[in-house]
């Protein structure tokens, strides 16, 4: 197997979804390992589909504001974040962080908390998110994790729900083995999609070792969902 390491041949730029798409806002109390966070989220987001902006980003790049969903793989985050101990004022990058949760859970156990998004609303909705919850101590970054930044490591990256398609697969990967510092720790959570096999692929063929395990999320007293936590090493 060999790694897809095709990108667009100039970066598209990088998107903001306007304000004037997201219809009205909704405040939801998400309650985590008998924690209750306050996420604020679009509560129609099947509208934005029609929206000209997106059909345009889509048109431009195959993108789509996934991020204005609060996706069961982000609550499974946010749970194996606050199950375990960490050093206090640990850096932590969050890929693709959409509206914020697991970087919050990890704020609220005191981690030093970098949002990452390639949508510079998402961006704006996870700072405001965290600020929602009483935290006003952190960083955001807007970032195409295709071209991820040099000379940025972290000794902890988060991530959920991001290898929806095949093709976030190997960009993923590659960020991974770039952005985490040597003998660093990657959590990422998947609700099981079919790119999950090649995930695995990737990050063997790479030389950065996992481990899997189950988990389940969900809104108390509803549905709970079924994925895989990777806990995913890179060698000292």
């Amino acid at each position: 197997m060999s790694m897809n390491t095709d990108l667009p041949a100039s970066r598209p730029p990088m998107p903001e979804t306007p304000f004037d798409a997201l219809g009205p806002l909704h405040r939801e109390p998400v309650i985590v390992e008998g924690r209750t966070f306050l996420i604020m989220r679009p509560s129609e987001s099947d509208r934005l589909l029609d929206h000209p902006s997106v059909r345009s980003a889509f048109a431009a790049d195959e993108y789509m504001p996934y991020w204005t969903d609060l996706w069961p793989s982000a609550r499974m985050l946010a749970k194996a974040i606050l199950r375990e101990s960490w050093p206090p004022g640990l850096r932590v990058l969050e890929v693709g962080c959409g509206l914020g949760l697991p970087g919050i859970a990890a704020l609220a156990l005191g981690l030093r908390v970098t949002f990452s998004d390639y949508d510079a609303t998402a961006l704006r909705f996870a700072a405001d998110n965290a600020r929602l919850n009483g935290f006003h101590s952190f960083d955001t970054l807007q970032m195409d994790w295709r071209y991820p930044p040099d000379g940025l490591q972290f000794p902890l990256i988060l991530a959920s729900d991001l290898i929806y398609e095949l093709r976030n697969v190997d960009p993923l990967v590659a960020l991974i083995r770039k952005m985490l510092e040597p003998g660093g720790l990657c959590l990422l959570t998947d609700q099981d999609r079919v790119p999950s096999r090649y995930l695995r692929e990737a990050l063997t063929m790479e030389g950065l070792p996992f481990t899997t395990q189950m988990v389940r999320a969900g809104e108390p007293g509803g549905r709970r969902l079924k994925g895989t936590l990777y806990r995913i090493r890179r060698p000292a």
